[in-house]
């Protein structure tokens, strides 16, 4: 830990010594050491946690009385910062912020997402059934992180290192960028669905057309970020693997499964109720993806 303060004043040293008696006489830390840089006016005391590596429950929970006990009592009225450093420090402090903010990433990415997409195809329905699709792929890349990594689900055929846990900026990550990629390919689809339908009115048509207009394309442009990913899976390191393999399977499941299959057969199940839009919604402008192609002007006829 560093404390920052008049780490020659009386008042400082005291409380060092007495936050060093009070570590000691906890059985969870060893022996403690002082080292002071008067010019920086800071001090640094080290000490290691017994009893597991640096991220184990026990390390934890040391690290926490450290926090909230042991420094509270020791510093209490003296005119100095103590901030707790260290791998565990860190591991608490990087947790408490994800859990903090992963609410508000969820919601910001789901709202901005149902705010787009209704503003752009002007349907309810067709943003809520997309979000909830796109929410699959991210799950099934989580469920398939935990089955390889965790469980243990062949990772010696796939080449991967079984781990005790997923690395705990993964989540997150994968949350953000799959999102983002499966609604690239989903609002291209959807795009040439919507086209069709604005011509036809046929929604069993219009769904087959949009599928098959952009199946190869959709399909083969997945085909490239997962030979990408697999790149990213094929090394070593474990966070990498991790990281890869997430993305590759959530993105081919996203373009084959997701894409291909539940999004046309969700659609035909719906019917008439994709195109679904509240009277109360109307206010909305009517922005589109693509502008309409400008038609021709007819030319008179010579007499």
């Amino acid at each position: 830990m560093v404390i920052d303060g008049d780490i020659d004043g009386d008042a400082v040293l005291a409380a060092i010594e007495d936050l060093q008696a009070r570590m000691t006489a906890d059985a969870s830390f060893g022996k403690t050491a002082v080292e002071s840089h008067s010019a920086e006016r800071i001090a640094i005391v080290s000490a290691s946690v017994l009893g597991g590596d640096a991220t184990s429950d026990a390390a934890v929970a040391a690290v926490k009385r450290l926090r909230q006990d042991h420094i509270p009592a020791s510093f209490q009225g003296v005119d100095a910062k103590v901030v707790v450093s260290g791998q565990t420090g860190f591991s608490i402090d990087f947790f408490d912020v994800s859990n903090d903010y992963m609410p508000i990433v969820f919601t910001f990415v789901l709202g901005m997402s149902f705010l787009l997409l209704t503003v752009v195809f002007r349907y309810i329905v067709i943003a809520i059934k997309s979000i909830i699709l796109n929410l699959l792929s991210v799950g099934a890349a989580y469920g398939l992180l935990v089955m390889v990594f965790q469980k243990g689900w062949a990772p010696d055929f796939l080449g991967l290192n079984q781990a005790e846990t997923i690395e705990a900026w993964l989540p997150l990550f994968l949350f953000s960028i799959l999102f983002g990629l499966s609604m690239d390919y989903h609002v291209f689809l959807l795009s040439r669905i919507r086209e069709r339908f604005d011509q036809t009115k046929d929604n069993a048509e219009s769904v087959a057309f949009g599928i098959r207009t952009t199946g190869r394309l959709i399909t083969g442009a997945a085909l490239i970020m997962v030979a990408v990913f697999g790149g990213f899976a094929a090394g070593t390191l474990t966070p990498l693997q991790q990281m890869g393999f997430g993305l590759g399977v959530a993105v081919l499941i996203d373009a084959t499964i997701i894409r291909m299959v539940l999004v046309p057969a969700a659609m035909a199940l719906l019917g008439d109720w994709n195109w679904y839009m509240p009277n109360w919604l109307n206010w909305l402008p009517d922005l589109r993806v693509e502008v309409a192609e400008p038609t021709t002007p007819a030319t008179a006829s010579d007499d």
